[in-house]
């Protein structure tokens, strides 16, 4: 850990954190939406397996990661992904490294878990300095079509070695983020 994210703690998310997860999610994006599609993850089981992370600096919680399950049509196979959907941090921890503790620590607990590619629709400034890449030019579609200015906002990270061109497919999220309306970038998931 650097000397940025010292006092940094992650761990699970667990139902007695829900109030603090979600307070994070509605004061990190300024509105109530963000807050609302965390609640309805949470408790949609299309979205399992799903992890949840907390980020607690100096016991304060300060950010929020969760990941759910995604399927990949037309693979000729079973693949085990996932989306990073959202990513929250609030204001005052922002810029001090604990997003990226938040993805490197979710990114490392799912590969353990054998997930070979996480997807994010996102800022496409920032996720590549955490190991994604556009999704679209592997042949990987997102649920719902992507304006072409916003190509490089759907984004991929291969887990597995090798995997990145040799699938290719559109994902499919869970029910609740399944919504065409997510999918725009000036709506972004994450």
């Amino acid at each position: 850990m650097d000397a940025a994210t010292q006092g940094l703690e992650i761990r699970e998310a667990g139902e007695a954190d829900r109030a603090a997860v979600l307070n994070i999610e509605r004061r990190a994006f300024a509105q109530p939406e963000e807050a609302e599609l965390v609640a309805d993850l949470l408790a949609d089981p299309t979205a399992e397996p799903r992890l949840s992370l907390l980020a607690l600096f100096d016991g304060e919680p300060v950010g929020h990661i969760l990941f759910t399950a995604a399927e990949l049509e037309g693979a000729g196979r079973r693949v085990k992904a996932a989306i990073l959907a959202p990513l929250a941090v609030l204001p005052k921890a922002q810029g001090k490294g604990c997003g990226g503790a938040l993805i490197r620590e979710g990114l490392k607990r799912l590969q353990a878990e054998g997930v070979e590619l996480v997807f994010v629709l996102g800022h496409a400034d920032y996720y590549p300095r955490h190991g994604f890449v556009p999704a679209l030019p592997h042949g990987l579609e997102a649920p719902h079509p992507i304006p072409p200015e916003h190509h490089d906002a759907w984004m991929v990270q291969a887990l597995k070695e090798d995997v990145l061109g040799m699938l290719r497919g559109t994902v499919r999220p869970a029910k609740t983020l399944a919504r065409p309306e997510l999918w725009r970038e000036d709506e972004e998931p994450a």
